[in-house]
Protein backbone atom coordinates (compact mmCIF):
# COMPACT_ATOMS: atom_id res chain seq x y z
CA UNK A 1 0.00 0.00 0.00
CA UNK A 2 1.38 3.43 -0.91
CA UNK A 3 1.69 5.67 2.17
CA UNK A 4 2.10 9.41 1.89
CA UNK A 5 3.51 11.30 4.87
CA UNK A 6 2.59 14.65 6.36
CA UNK A 7 3.86 18.17 5.99
CA UNK A 8 6.47 19.20 8.54
CA UNK A 9 5.47 20.73 11.84
CA UNK A 10 7.83 23.66 11.77
CA UNK A 11 8.70 27.18 12.64
CA UNK A 12 11.73 29.03 11.27
CA UNK A 13 12.99 29.40 14.84
CA UNK A 14 13.25 25.61 15.33
CA UNK A 15 16.46 24.46 16.99
CA UNK A 16 15.65 20.73 16.93
CA UNK A 17 14.30 18.54 14.14
CA UNK A 18 12.81 15.20 15.17
CA UNK A 19 12.62 12.73 12.29
CA UNK A 20 10.63 9.53 12.09
CA UNK A 21 10.43 7.23 9.09
CA UNK A 22 6.84 7.33 7.80
CA UNK A 23 3.51 7.64 9.65
CA UNK A 24 1.97 4.34 10.72
CA UNK A 25 -1.49 3.14 9.73
CA UNK A 26 -3.31 4.79 12.68
CA UNK A 27 -1.47 8.08 12.13
CA UNK A 28 -2.38 8.05 8.43
CA UNK A 29 -6.00 7.24 9.26
CA UNK A 30 -6.25 10.11 11.75
CA UNK A 31 -3.97 12.55 9.90
CA UNK A 32 -1.78 13.05 12.99
CA UNK A 33 1.84 12.34 13.82
CA UNK A 34 2.20 9.52 16.37
CA UNK A 35 -1.54 8.86 16.66
CA UNK A 36 -1.17 5.25 17.82
CA UNK A 37 -1.91 5.28 21.56
CA UNK A 38 0.78 2.64 22.14
CA UNK A 39 3.44 5.00 20.82
CA UNK A 40 5.11 6.94 23.64
CA UNK A 41 6.06 10.03 21.60
CA UNK A 42 3.36 12.32 23.02
CA UNK A 43 3.86 10.99 26.53
CA UNK A 44 7.58 11.84 26.25
CA UNK A 45 6.82 15.26 24.75
CA UNK A 46 4.33 15.80 27.59
CA UNK A 47 7.00 15.06 30.18
CA UNK A 48 9.61 17.21 28.42
CA UNK A 49 7.75 20.25 27.04
CA UNK A 50 4.17 19.93 28.26
CA UNK A 51 2.69 18.59 25.00
CA UNK A 52 0.62 16.04 26.92
CA UNK A 53 -1.52 13.46 25.09
CA UNK A 54 -4.67 14.92 26.69
CA UNK A 55 -4.23 18.22 24.81
CA UNK A 56 -5.77 18.68 21.39
CA UNK A 57 -3.47 17.66 18.55
CA UNK A 58 -3.14 21.28 17.37
CA UNK A 59 -2.22 22.43 20.88
CA UNK A 60 0.45 19.72 21.11
CA UNK A 61 1.94 20.83 17.79
CA UNK A 62 1.89 24.45 18.93
CA UNK A 63 3.68 23.45 22.15
CA UNK A 64 6.42 21.70 20.16
CA UNK A 65 6.97 24.75 17.94
CA UNK A 66 6.92 27.10 20.94
CA UNK A 67 9.76 25.01 22.40
CA UNK A 68 11.86 25.11 19.22
CA UNK A 69 11.01 21.62 18.00
CA UNK A 70 10.20 20.75 14.38
CA UNK A 71 8.72 17.37 13.48
CA UNK A 72 8.87 15.50 10.18
CA UNK A 73 9.60 12.15 8.59
CA UNK A 74 12.34 10.95 6.30
CA UNK A 75 9.83 9.65 3.74
CA UNK A 76 7.54 11.74 1.63
CA UNK A 77 6.05 8.43 0.50
CA UNK A 78 6.78 4.72 0.35
CA UNK A 79 5.09 1.36 -0.09
CA UNK A 80 4.33 -0.46 3.16
CA UNK A 81 1.89 -3.01 4.50
CA UNK A 82 0.95 -2.28 8.11
CA UNK A 83 2.91 0.07 10.35
CA UNK A 84 6.28 -1.55 10.99
CA UNK A 85 9.36 0.17 9.60
CA UNK A 86 10.68 -3.22 8.58
CA UNK A 87 7.76 -3.52 6.13
CA UNK A 88 8.72 -0.37 4.18
CA UNK A 89 9.80 -1.33 0.67
CA UNK A 90 13.20 0.37 0.44
CA UNK A 91 13.10 0.72 -3.36
CA UNK A 92 9.81 2.64 -3.12
CA UNK A 93 11.03 5.36 -0.76
CA UNK A 94 10.76 8.93 -1.95
CA UNK A 95 12.44 11.15 0.65
CA UNK A 96 11.21 14.54 1.78
CA UNK A 97 12.89 17.70 0.44
CA UNK A 98 15.59 18.23 3.04
CA UNK A 99 17.66 20.22 0.55
CA UNK A 100 15.05 22.97 0.87
CA UNK A 101 14.03 22.44 4.49
CA UNK A 102 17.42 22.55 6.19
CA UNK A 103 18.70 25.86 4.71
CA UNK A 104 15.36 27.51 5.57
CA UNK A 105 15.91 26.77 9.29
CA UNK A 106 19.08 28.63 10.19
CA UNK A 107 18.69 28.13 13.96
CA UNK A 108 18.46 24.36 13.61
CA UNK A 109 21.45 22.60 15.13
CA UNK A 110 20.21 19.21 16.36
CA UNK A 111 18.62 16.42 14.34
CA UNK A 112 17.07 13.67 16.46
CA UNK A 113 16.16 10.41 14.80
CA UNK A 114 13.21 8.64 16.38
CA UNK A 115 14.84 5.21 16.24
CA UNK A 116 17.64 3.62 14.26
CA UNK A 117 15.50 2.90 11.19
CA UNK A 118 14.91 6.65 10.69
CA UNK A 119 18.63 7.38 10.91
CA UNK A 120 19.60 4.53 8.56
CA UNK A 121 16.93 5.51 6.05
CA UNK A 122 18.02 9.15 6.15
CA UNK A 123 21.67 8.23 5.54
CA UNK A 124 20.74 5.94 2.61
CA UNK A 125 18.09 8.05 0.90
CA UNK A 126 18.77 11.73 1.64
CA UNK A 127 21.64 13.59 0.01
CA UNK A 128 22.14 16.91 1.88
CA UNK A 129 25.29 17.16 3.96
CA UNK A 130 24.32 17.25 7.64
CA UNK A 131 27.84 17.46 9.06
CA UNK A 132 27.06 20.94 10.43
CA UNK A 133 24.36 19.51 12.71
CA UNK A 134 24.62 17.49 15.88
CA UNK A 135 22.73 14.24 15.39
CA UNK A 136 21.26 11.90 17.96
CA UNK A 137 19.73 8.48 17.37
CA UNK A 138 17.14 8.11 20.12
CA UNK A 139 15.19 5.05 21.22
CA UNK A 140 12.15 4.62 19.04
CA UNK A 141 8.93 5.73 20.70
CA UNK A 142 7.12 2.86 18.96
CA UNK A 143 5.54 0.24 21.19
CA UNK A 144 7.51 -2.30 19.12
CA UNK A 145 10.69 -0.94 20.76
CA UNK A 146 10.26 -2.45 24.19
CA UNK A 147 12.81 -0.76 26.44
CA UNK A 148 11.23 0.68 29.61
CA UNK A 149 9.53 4.07 29.31
CA UNK A 150 11.79 5.72 31.91
CA UNK A 151 14.88 4.74 29.91
CA UNK A 152 13.38 6.16 26.72
CA UNK A 153 12.44 9.36 28.53
CA UNK A 154 15.88 9.71 30.09
CA UNK A 155 17.66 9.37 26.75
CA UNK A 156 15.28 11.78 25.00
CA UNK A 157 15.67 14.30 27.84
CA UNK A 158 19.49 14.10 27.73
CA UNK A 159 19.58 14.78 23.97
CA UNK A 160 16.95 17.52 23.82
CA UNK A 161 18.29 19.35 26.89
CA UNK A 162 21.38 20.24 24.87
CA UNK A 163 19.30 22.19 22.36
CA UNK A 164 16.23 23.54 24.14
CA UNK A 165 15.44 24.78 27.61
CA UNK A 166 13.78 21.90 29.45
CA UNK A 167 12.07 22.96 32.66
Amino acid sequence: MKCVGFDPVEDTSARVLILGTLPGAESLRRGEYYANRGNSFWRIMGDLVGAVPEMSYQDRLHRLMKNGIALWDVCLSAERIGSLDSRIVQSSIIPNEFGRFLPAHSRLHLICFNGQPAEKMFRRKVTPDISMFHCAVLPSTSSAHTIPYQEKLSRWRASLAKAIDLA
